[in-house]
């Protein structure tokens, strides 16, 4: 009995799988395929890939259904190789384009920055109407026409964008680093009084070193809210300062942003918390960060006041 049944088991699975192949040949992918071969396949080749082809047309159609294939975010393709067929999986466009956007995303590095300039971009600023102003529009052609003239490859000098609050300075970075991303130029935004926090924090567990040579080092660097807080001797000169030095000596384009134009940085920079003064070592800074920006002032309306 376990004989017979074993029998019209096969059986079963026979007529099954001839019913599977008999799809798989129907499929019009399938019979344009094996038309454009078919000089170069011979029977017993094509039965020796009734293997491929039904997988071939098993995963297009798990696919198509919307379940998960055995290459997620790849499409089965049939091709012809050393005189057999084969199957090769590549990546759908909605894979592609989500590659593409990650990587677009992963050129712009920020450290506590605001959440919306991830979106900045050129084409949203406020050029026209109420919000626009002489010195808004001039820095906006300047840092488009440094985003369309750099290549990485020859070293411009930065920008230090600087008017009171609200005025677009941040946003204006961000659009530049966004406008970089899409030329595959890697930026670095960086909101300068929080990284002086999170560098004192590091001092307890000894990564000062780590966390400062990552933002030294970056191909684009924006240094936002610069002067917003009173720096230590330490911050200003082995933190902002090693910083600047390497970006100068090795010639990386460097952004700044602040509510200070430079003159009156300079004097910022040379109080201490401690109430003493030390002008030559805030000048020495401020050497370094004339050589690395150019000073545009833009003024205007505050932005971030709703009407």
């Amino acid at each position: 009995m376990k004989a017979v049944n074993n029998f019209w088991q096969n059986q079963n699975q026979s007529n099954q799988m001839q019913q599977f192949m008999a799809e798989v040949f129907a499929d019009n992918d399938v019979k344009q395929f094996l038309t454009v071969h078919q000089a170069d396949l011979s029977k017993e080749a094509i039965q020796r890939g009734e293997s491929k082809l039904y997988e071939y047309v098993h995963q297009k159609n798990i696919i198509k259904q919307g379940g998960v294939s055995v290459a997620p975010g790849y499409t089965p393709r049939l091709v012809y190789a050393a005189g057999q067929i084969d199957v090769s999986y590549v990546p759908t466009k909605e894979h592609m384009e989500q590659q593409a956007a990650q990587e677009l995303h992963d050129r712009v590095s920020t450290m506590d920055m605001p959440r919306n300039i991830r979106q900045a971009n050129f084409h949203d600023f406020w050029l026209e109407g109420a919000n626009s102003s002489p010195s808004r529009t001039a820095a906006f052609g300047k840092l488009v026409s440094f985003s369309q003239e750099y290549d990485g490859q020859h070293f411009m000098p930065g920008y230090y964008l600087t008017g009171k609050f609200g005025v677009g300075k941040t946003y204006l970075l961000g659009a530049l680093a966004n406008a970089l991303a899409h030329k595959g130029i890697r930026s670095t935004l960086v909101h300068f009084p929080t990284f002086a926090v999170k560098m004192k924090s590091a001092i307890g567990n000894n990564t000062t070193d780590q966390l400062r040579d990552q933002v030294k080092a970056a191909p684009i660097l924006m240094l936002d809210d610069i002067g917003a807080d009173t720096l230590s001797p330490w911050l200003r000169d082995e933190v902002l300062g090693v910083i600047l030095e390497y970006r100068m000596q090795e010639e990386l384009p460097t952004f700044f942003s602040s509510n200070f134009t430079m003159d009156e940085l300079t004097a910022h920079l040379a109080q201490d918390n401690n109430g003493g003064s030390e002008p030559l070592k805030a000048q020495r800074i401020m050497e370094r960060i004339r050589f690395l920006s150019r000073e545009l002032v833009i003024s205007g309306k505050n932005l971030r006041v709703k009407d």
